[in-house]
């Protein structure tokens, strides 16, 4: 059906997913239905991006409430392949994309880049989009999508999208589910830390460590919270900074309970006043 879609020129969107649904995959979606004639979206739980001891096996699995989610936003094609359909028996072959990939997320998590690389290169190769959506949520697995895209010269162009929060500020995510009450009340701090980064830098504060040391006052003040990294980093390497002086990131990951979360600042120059910045939480 997809090769179908293409061979009569219609312009396909693709949003691929783990599942659990929620507002901020159907804001995916309803971009890519406002770009494009056609909009596939997947659903597959990908085996090969979760580390000994991580949450594969308690992941939420809807499939059902997913499809009527996706049913309801127009979505012509929903693909939902088994884990032997991905990786057949002998399975060797992984996508790496260097540095980006061992920083960050990847030094919490060895080997969780390339399987995320190597499943969004063959589901790429498989859908064959000419845009595919991801939320800024995710803004290291993002940067490595856009660098093997680039790398690789697939014919897919990587739309991102703002991340998507509820009224009070929480970014959206399929874990949230994991949390108790008290524990969703305390994930707000991971909130609050990145306004304080916003407020700093409004108020004429370039220094990242000076920054990093605000948030993690922040997140300090919070029991619940276990930070792993707050850090101020190049919008595009994601090496540190010393100063906050083009585009960077606010990037936090911390555990609420036994659930880890992140999110992000995204801290724009002003092109035309480079002492100035915009933000975009």
């Amino acid at each position: 059906m997809v090769c179908q879609a293409r061979t009569e020129n219609h312009v396909i969107g693709f949003v691929p997913t783990m599942g659990a649904l929620h507002a901020g995959h159907l804001a995916l979606v309803k971009r890519s239905r406002q770009d494009c004639s056609r909009v596939v979206t997947s659903i597959f739980l990908n085996p090969k991006q979760f580390g000994p001891g991580e949450d594969l096996a308690k992941y939420p699995r809807t499939l059902e409430a997913d499809a009527d989610k996706l049913a309801g936003a127009n979505v012509d094609i929903l693909f939902h392949p088994d884990a032997t359909e991905m990786y057949p028996p002998g399975f060797a072959t992984y996508v790496h994309v260097q540095g980006l990939s061992e920083r960050l997320e990847g030094r919490t998590r060895p080997g969780h880049f390339q399987g995320v690389t190597t499943v969004v290169l063959k589901l790429l190769e498989i859908v064959q989009p000419h845009y595919a959506y991801f939320g800024r949520k995710d803004a290291q697995q993002v940067k490595l999508i856009e660098r093997m895209v680039t790398d690789l010269n697939l014919n897919t162009e990587v739309v991102v999208c703002p991340i998507v929060r509820e009224a009070d500020g929480l970014a959206l995510s399929s874990r949230n589910v994991y949390l108790s009450s008290g524990e969703r009340s305390a994930a707000l701090v991971l909130h609050r830390a990145l306004n304080k980064v916003r407020e700093e830098i409004a108020a004429g504060v370039r220094d990242a460590l000076q920054l990093q040391d605000a948030m993690q006052r922040v997140l300090a003040s919070e029991p619940l919270a276990r930070v792993d990294y707050a850090e101020i980093v190049d919008v595009e390497t994601f090496e540190p900074v010393i100063r906050v002086q083009r585009s960077s990131f606010a990037l936090i990951a911390a555990y609420i309970g036994k659930t880890r979360l992140i999110d992000n600042l995204l801290i724009e120059a002003v092109a035309e006043d480079p002492d100035k910045f915009s933000f975009q939480l």
